[in-house]
């Protein structure tokens, strides 16, 4: 806002004045000017000041404190507000953004009135940033100033070696009309002078110019070139010739064209025949039909040699083109894929062409060469295959990054290497461009095994099993054993055929032999299976599946019936609730899935999923965006439509059509009313993070695809109002608020971009460019602001970006763990982590945080790296929310209050401190705990204790994969309290390439997993632990042999009182391992401590008396049964499922267990639906007072026993340690009795509690 002016008074007419009086009058106020001008220019603080004199600007802020400092530059200054500075500022104020001024800050700043104010960062104590500083300028409303000296005038002598004179001038300038007696004159000269002179005279010659064209152009001839004597005055000469002759044209004369037309005559070059006065009329459309204007056409053998340009329909015309004979015809166009289409005649000599322009895609890899594992000598074929437009027509191979020499390897698509040598081991990649750009593949890795060398280790590695919690092994006080295992890594085995792109099923190490041994649990012995030898043998391939539901991002309604497309291809539809599954093939490197809504209310979202190849099932939580409602436009007007849904808060920016630019399919112009819809997805609400489309990555020109910073992405809808056809657009502007791009350095780097919905990948539309507006949007109509400007056709594409790459980029090391104990052996793979990028920096009251970029991967056995965006200057830059999802089930982060625990967060100080760590929980306990927010703070390589993670710079990727787990780590957990699983055959169900083929295995079958459970009725007042041990029961190899054990502890029903339930997992009877012989497992339910059977339920007790034989059940506090080969349902109390994962199976079994149906899903215990067993469980009566409740009701003569037994205990000692005999009085000997009678009841009570 511009300061108050003063209000003039009102004027009336003046009296005559005497000339004398003037005089008097005007030296008063030239003395008074002068005065005040003393005042103003030295004045330090702007109150000094004397008030009516000046005036003070509004405050300026024009950059923040990122990068190298805050500057706050006159000159920039005046670029953006123009007028609001005078040209010749008296004084400065400058404060920060909080009020405080630049001397109380203690900070090392810099100001001038000629150049403004700047802090810079580097040079602030103990490391410190400058603050966030705007500043106000003061300028005196009427004075008298000369304007700045104008440029040196030209020397008034030209002759060299002359001497001469220069002047320059300057204007006395007041800054309001007034009488001449009242305005002082300005101090000092108008005018200045000073000596010049001219260099001495000099004479040289130009550059030679270019050769001239040769007189022949074959049986010799000759060419010329010149150049020109550059003097300064006559007498002055060059010495040499000015021109020079060359001999050229050397070559024979060919023959006499030999070509023959039936038409016209051949061209000069004799390439063509030429038809004087004939015309080739052509059209050019795209593939919705729409004129293509302005594209260049040219002869297919002339490419470069542009003949004509279309018009604004779309048409050409080509004269000379002969119609007896076909010619090609070369069009191409920026952002279209070049085409070369050939001619047609018809009787009449008429000639056309039609072409039709396909917009320019990047290439995109759709086969990528795979790992090999081979022997020295042997050979093998990498294959590399990729899609676009145009296709792709060359392919480069790479080692280790260095590029192969086509002519040694002799290679197109597919590399082959022969005679392979240990030295060739390594990664493989390749690399194809087209005209529209370049891409890379994903690296395999070739390992070649020496001559002679085992292709698999047969010595298993290290694997830790947890044994059960009442299981100690005595001496070594131990819950885990070392049951071994093998690597799951490819080996060189006998390939049938060695030069496929794919090696069929392969070979890895796997398990050759195991043995059984005995685990020593002080009270009873548990089986084992042991890894003993490994040998390389077929792959297993375990099925790979990618499930989820896809739900609106504003209120999760479910996308009902919806398509779901790979590529071009329909694969699937979603269920009444918006689930879906996918079967993922062996080759898929990235997974690119297209939910499109058939009733057209969501939007088509495509997006880019990342999947576990070890088999393991991930579930994804798909967000999409409900469109806007369609608004009504005339077509014939300029429109602007709005780019911004935060209520409260300007538009991030808006799009611009001009007048007659919809168009129909066929192309024609539309002239109507257009039903606009265009959906914004804006990045201040971090719900519609989950929302974007795509995986925000786009490829450079070096094929290499690098992330993007979104400020915004839309889909636009435009349909015609009576029949809804889809609409198209061209020459539409997006315009971009520079007040939203609070990271200055972002401004030029911003372009726009459309997403292509086949790849996944966003590809660049257009650049922007600055322009600036006036008013609008409720602000003073006076206020300029400035737009980036991009312009985009709307056609093919719907999908548009605001981004910009960012290379400040690092890596999140987080893991993911069974319980909040965080124990290494207990890490889980699978997980998918999602890391949201939040900036900029707080402290913008006109931005609020706001999203920046969305990625999520899955843990593996090392846990997860997440990309994301940090900064080394400030470390709340850039923010991270970071959340864990496992089956659907999210996990629960470290907790961060009420302390912060470096040795439960996993970060050490004082880094965790810089990250500033906090759990969703930190300032409301009410909150969800399944996610924690960090500062991304760049690590500082010179400090010690930010070299060991959490974050990694982007160049220490290796680093951050191989981490050891004793590292800076983030961490996850999931809450599964009092939950245990033992497999006598060790088993991992997140890595379905750890299952091995044992009558003992507990799934029988890797392709297909059936999981069951019984449901258990606990009636008491707490929660107790129920077990299932499962062993063979009829068949032969497995009679009495346990398969595994399973506790899980009941859930409390919260609608009825004293009551629990447990879903208790069992192992299905059924076919074992080898598909010969069935086997019915027997099954013991016994629920631990004080519990009785009261009930079994009649449907299923009915059942196994019908299905001999039948399981003795002489015991109260148990139940034992031969498992049901049938599937039975709720009715009976059993829950069975099939699925091709086994943690799927299991959820949506205990689901179902939970609700009591045989096909709901709860998570809520309902104890009095589709119960199988009840059990009374009361708590045991305490028949003896504690301790506590004697000191409650005689503390004395409790206290006064206390004594005495401790003083016995005492003797008792002495006694035990003694190898002499002592007599003892009679009253000690009693004490004694006493004693060993207190003993045997401490024990007996000790036993009471233990049972």
């Amino acid at each position: 806002m511009s300061s108050p002016r003063v209000k003039p008074a009102t004027a009336r007419p003046a009296p005559p004045t005497p000339l004398l009086y003037l005089l008097i009058k005007s030296s008063i106020v030239f003395f008074l000017f002068d005065f005040f001008s003393i005042i103003v220019t030295h004045h330090s603080s702007p109150l000094d000041v004397l008030p009516g004199v000046t005036e003070w600007t509004s405050w300026f802020n024009i950059d923040h404190p990122g990068g190298n400092g805050d500057y706050e530059r006159l000159e920039a200054i005046r670029f953006y507000y123009r007028e609001r500075v005078c040209s010749r500022p008296i004084a400065m104020e400058a404060r920060t953004t909080d009020w405080v001024a630049a001397a109380d800050t203690g900070e090392v700043v810099h100001s001038s009135l000629e150049k403004g104010f700047w802090c810079i960062n580097k040079e602030q104590p103990q490391g410190r940033i400058c603050s966030n500083y705007h500043v106000r300028f003061q300028c005196p409303p009427v004075q008298s100033y000369w304007t700045d000296w104008s440029e040196w005038g030209p020397c008034s002598t030209s002759v060299c070696e002359d001497v001469g004179i220069q002047v320059r001038q300057r204007k006395c300038v007041n800054t309001q009309p007034m009488p001449l007696l009242l305005v002082p004159a300005c101090q000092g000269h108008h005018s200045e002078r000073r000596e010049c002179s001219n260099p001495p005279c000099t004479a040289k010659w130009s550059p030679w110019g270019r050769w001239g064209t040769c007189s022949v152009t074959c049986g010799g001839g000759r060419r010329i070139r010149r150049r020109t004597c550059v003097r300064d005055s006559a007498p002055v000469h060059c010495a040499g010739r000015p021109v020079e002759i060359q001999k050229c044209g050397k070559g024979q004369c060919p023959a006499k064209c030999q070509i023959v037309c039936t038409e016209g005559r051949p061209s000069e070059d004799c390439s063509r025949c030429v038809c004087e006065g004939h015309v080739l009329h052509g059209e050019v459309h795209t593939v919705t039909n729409v004129p293509v204007v302005g594209a260049w056409v040219a002869l297919a053998n002339q490419p470069k040699v542009i003949r004509a340009r279309t018009d604004a329909k779309g048409r050409f015309r080509l004269p000379g083109v002969c119609s007896s004979s076909s010619t090609l015809i070369s069009i191409r166009k920026e952002k279209f894929a070049p085409i070369t289409v050939s001619t047609s005649s018809n009787t009449t000599g008429l000639s056309w062409v039609h072409a039709v322009l396909k917009s320019a895609e990047k290439p995109y890899i759709v086969k990528h060469p795979e790992d090999k594992v081979r022997y020295e000598g042997a050979r093998v074929l990498f294959c590399c295959k990729a899609t676009g437009s145009p296709i792709p027509d060359k392919y480069y191979w790479f080692h280790n990054g260095t590029l192969l020499d086509r002519k040694v390897y002799k290679y197109e698509e597919d590399l082959v290497l022969r005679d392979l040598k240990l030295e060739q081991s390594g990664q493989y990649y390749c690399k194809t461009s087209s005209p529209a750009g370049s891409i890379k593949s994903s690296p395999a890795l070739l390992t070649v095994i020496a001559k002679g060398t085992p292709a698999c280790n047969s010595t298993p590695e290290t694997h830790f099993v947890r044994l059960p919690p009442d299981c100690v092994q005595p001496g070594i006080d131990s819950m885990f054993y070392n049951a071994g295992r093998c690597p799951h890594n490819k080996c060189a085995g006998s390939l049938d055929f060695d030069m496929r792109c794919r090696d069929g099923d392969g070979f890895c190490c796997g398990v050759q032999s195991m043995e059984s041994r005995t685990i020593d649990c002080g009270s009873y012995s548990l089986p084992i299976r042991a890894v003993t030898q490994c040998t390389c043998q077929k792959c297993l391939q375990p099925t790979v599946l990618v499930r989820g539901r896809v739900v609106t991002a504003d209120n999760n309604e479910p996308l009902r019936f919806g398509h779901i497309y790979i590529g071009k291809d329909r694969v699937g539809t979603t269920g009444y609730q918006g689930s879906f599954t996918l079967k993922i093939t062996p080759d898929t490197q990235r997974l690119v899935v297209n939910f499109v809504d058939p009733t057209e209310k969501f939007l088509d979202t495509p997006k880019v999923f990342i999947f576990d190849r070890k088999g393991g099932s991930i579930y994804h939580d798909v967000k999409v965006m409900r469109k806007q409602t369609p608004i009504d436009i005339n077509a014939g007007e300029t429109n602007s439509i709005s780019l911004g849904e935060m209520i409260g808060e300007d538009p991030i920016g808006q799009l611009v059509i001009p007048p007659n630019s919809f168009h129909k399919d066929n192309g024609e112009i539309y002239e109507g009313t257009v039903k606009a819809s265009v959906t914004f997805i804006d990045p201040r609400n971090i719900t519609t993070a989950a929302a974007a489309p795509g995986d925000l990555n786009f490829v450079d020109n070096e094929g290499d695809m690098l992330p993007l910073r979104t400020y915004g992405m839309f889909s636009v809808d435009f349909r015609d109002e009576t029949n809804k056809d889809v609409l198209g657009a061209g020459a539409v502007q997006v315009l971009l608020d520079t007040q939203h791009v609070k990271m200055q350095e972002h401004i030029p780097k911003m372009k726009l971009w459309s997403l292509n919905p086949d790849t996944g990948v966003w590809e660049e539309e257009s650049d922007f460019s600055y322009t600036t507006t006036t008013g609008g949007h409720g602000r003073s109509k006076r206020e300029e602001r400035t737009f980036l400007i991009g312009n985009m056709e709307i056609r093919e594409r719907r999908l548009f970006n605001l981004d910009v790459p960012e290379n400040r980029r690092c890596y999140v090391k987080v893991r993911a763990y069974m319980s909040d104990k965080f124990l290494s052996s207990e890490q889980l793979e699978g997980v998918v982590i999602s890391l949201i990028n939040l900036e900029p920096k707080p402290g913008y009251s006109s931005n609020p945080r706001a999203w920046g970029r969305f990625d999520s991967v899955i843990t593996g056995p090392n846990g997860a790296c997440l990309p994301a965006f940090c900064d080394a200057q400030r470390p709340d830059a850039y923010t991270a929310y970071v959340t864990a999802m496992m089956g659907g089930e999210e996990l629960e982060a470290a907790p961060s209050s009420p302390k912060m625990n470096p040795n439960i967060i996993g970060v050490s100080q004082p880094y965790l401190d810089k990250i500033d760590y906090q759990r969703s929980d930190h300032d409301d306990p009410a909150l969800k705990k399944t996610a924690f927010r960090i500062n991304l703070a760049k690590p500082n390589q010179n400090n010690l204790d930010e070299t060991n993670g959490p974050i990694y710079p982007y160049q220490s990727s290796i680093a951050c994969e191989n981490a050891p787990v004793d590292a800076n780590h983030f961490r996850f957990f999931r809450v599964e309290k009092d939950k245990y699983e033992y497999n006598v055959v060790p088993f991992e169900e997140n890595d379905l390439t750890t299952w091995t083929g044992d009558y003992l295995s507990w799934w029988p079958n890797p392709q297909e997993f059936r999981a069951c459970f019984i449901k258990v009725r606990i009636q008491g007042q707490k929660e107790v632990m129920v077990r299932s041990k499962n062993l063979g029961g009829t068949h032969k190899e497995t009679t009495g042999k346990l398969y595994g054990i399973r506790d899980i502890r009941s859930t409390r029903d919260m609608r009825e009182a004293n009551t629990s339930a447990a879903c208790v997992e069992f192992k299905c009877s059924g076919m074992l391992f080898d598909q010969a012989e069935v086997d019915r497992s027997l099954i013991s339910v016994l629920p631990q401590g004080n519990c009785r059977k009261i009930g079994t339920n009649n449907l299923l007790q009915e059942y196994l008396i019908k299905h001999p034989p039948v399981a003795q059940n002489n015991e109260s506090n148990a139940f034992t049964m031969l498992a049901p080969v049938d599937p039975l349902g709720h009715n009976y109390g059993i829950y069975t499922v099939t699925d091709q994962n086994p943690r799927l199976a299991k959820e949506i079994a205990i689901g179902r267990c939970f609700d009591g149906t045989s096909d709901g899903f709860s998570r809520e215990m309902k104890s009095d639906s589709g119960v199988a067993l009840t059990f009374s469980c009361p708590e045991r009566k305490i028949n003896r007072e504690s301790l506590f409740q004697r000191l409650q009701t005689n503390p004395g003569q409790t206290l006064s026993q206390m004594a005495r037994d401790m003083r016995e205990s005492e003797g008792l000692q002495v006694q035990r340690s003694s190898t002499r005999v002592v007599a003892y009085p009679s009253e000690q000997r009693t004490g004694s009795r006493r004693v060993s009678s207190t003993t045997r009841r401490r024990v007996s009570m000790r036993t009471q509690q233990r049972q």
